[in-house]
């Protein structure tokens, strides 16, 4: 929860609100698209906590997009160090939209398992990212998001 305003005059946004604000905040095309993926990882991950990062560090500098987090798993860095975080996460970029699958340990298994059959799609370690929703296979990358909830859980 953040709270905007000075003392006299605050306002109060929860993570579903910070959520569709920045979905509503997309062109319309990207907008639908994030919707029917928000609502389509709510329906694989019902009872998921809902993350919101906007993207910024602790200096209120802009290092990354703003993500939606779905889930929860404590991650392992290489430094022995963990830090909670979440397991599904979709990001709209400058060209399209991203969905990332966190704390696969294997870096090639969604590019071997589903790269060819997910459609118009760069696939990484652990990023799939499209143009359009309507560029690729909707079950192959519900596959890929439940095969990373299993991994993470």
């Amino acid at each position: 929860m953040f709270i905007f305003g000075n003392n006299s005059n605050t306002f109060t946004m929860n993570t579903e609100e910070q959520i569709q604000e920045y979905i509503n905040s997309q062109s319309e095309s990207k907008r639908i698209d994030m919707q029917e993926l928000h609502k389509n990882i709510l329906e694989i991950m019902p009872e998921s906590r809902l993350w919101f990062l906007d993207g910024k560090n602790t200096e209120g500098k802009v290092v990354s997009n703003p993500n939606i987090g779905y889930g929860f798993q404590m991650m392992k860095y290489a430094d022995g160090s963990t830090r909670e975080f979440y397991q599904i996460g979709l990001s709209a970029n400058t060209t399209g939209i991203s969905v990332y699958i966190l704390g696969i340990d294997d870096k090639t298994y969604l590019t071997n398992n589903y790269g060819k059959e997910i459609g118009k799609a760069s696939v990484t370690g652990y990023c799939i990212k499209f143009k359009k929703l309507k560029d690729i296979n909707l079950e192959t990358l519900e596959k890929a998001i439940r095969f990373g909830i299993e991994q993470t859980q």
